[in-house]
């Protein structure tokens, strides 16, 4: 169940987390184009961050310029409205959701006069995967559930509707007793993960698909520019599911296939280590990344 905090953000005006409804008949509610990001709030030594609110929220426009959707309010005014959402429910550490959708109006699959509306909650909320994951690593899965095609779904958009295909990839491994999927695209190499991006760590070089049919990961950037400056070659190029069997972490195990050591390996412990120095307060570089409370 969700952690309720006290309010959420809604078309510019807080209210109360219980208030926070909608119509039964809102346009996305039925046809799934809204889009929305996730973000991550950290406490730190020097008071808590957000972890680049900026890149988010560039992103969350983007998709909606992707969906033909107009905003009605300015990036800085989101960011804002973000910011006061963690203020407001003193919250130190916590998970952020904007979402922008279709509202209530006229039905149908276009729709000229149903307003854009914008709402931002914030709530407390471990990682994705568990704190056991991360430390240990996880059972994945390769799922018979493609990822979208580019010219099925604009893959660089974070859209609402495109989720079906990651909880049906999600619900397919889990019933079989796994911790996650990995998804292939629709020319059987391998995508991402219904809610990540994937990287591999071979003969020490580290690998993870072309923005091709994935989502442009905020995350996948970070690492990427924090491996180049540890000296870890980074190269960005496709690959197939049997070249994950061979060395991969943190995933200890994929398709009953322990991978390595079966558990996670050097450089992925480094770029754990790199990533949560930063946002945790120890190392003092990429401030630019992070938006203080």
């Amino acid at each position: 169940m969700l952690k309720e905090t006290s309010k959420i953000w809604m078309d510019g005006k807080f209210v109360d987390w219980k208030d926070a409804k909608i119509h039964v008949l809102t346009h996305t509610l039925h046809y799934g184009l809204g889009v929305f990001e996730g973000i991550r709030c950290y406490k730190r030594g020097d008071g808590s961050v957000i972890f680049r609110l900026k890149e988010h929220v560039d992103r969350l426009f983007s998709s909606a310029h992707i969906c033909h959707m107009k905003i009605p309010f300015t990036r800085e005014e989101i960011q804002e409205a973000i910011k006061e959402t963690v203020r407001i429910n003193k919250l130190e550490e916590c998970y952020i959701r904007p979402i922008a959708y279709i509202g209530y109006g006229d039905m149908g699959l276009f729709v000229k006069s149903n307003p854009i509306c914008v709402a931002v909650a914030a709530w407390p909320w471990g990682t994705y995967l568990g704190e056991e994951g991360i430390k240990k690593g996880i059972r994945a899965k390769v799922s018979s559930i493609n990822r979208h095609h580019v010219n099925i779904s604009m893959t660089r958009a974070k859209v609402c509707g495109y989720y079906v295909n990651s909880q049906l990839a999600k619900r397919e491994v889990v019933t079989d007793g796994y911790d996650e999927a990995i998804m292939l695209d629709t020319d059987g190499y391998v995508s991402e993960g219904p809610g990540e991006n994937i990287f591999i760590v071979r003969n020490n070089v580290l690998k993870t698909t072309p923005l091709t049919s994935i989502l442009e990961g905020i995350t996948r950037d970070s690492i990427i520019q924090l491996a180049k400056e540890k000296g870890i070659t980074v190269v960005e190029a496709r690959f197939t599911r049997d070249e994950l069997y061979i060395e991969i972490t943190p995933i200890r195990e994929i398709d009953n296939r322990q991978v390595g050591a079966g558990k996670p390996g050097p450089i992925t412990t480094t770029l754990q280590s790199a990533f949560f120095d930063i946002v945790r307060g120890s190392d003092k570089k990429h401030k630019d990344w992070l938006a203080y409370i």
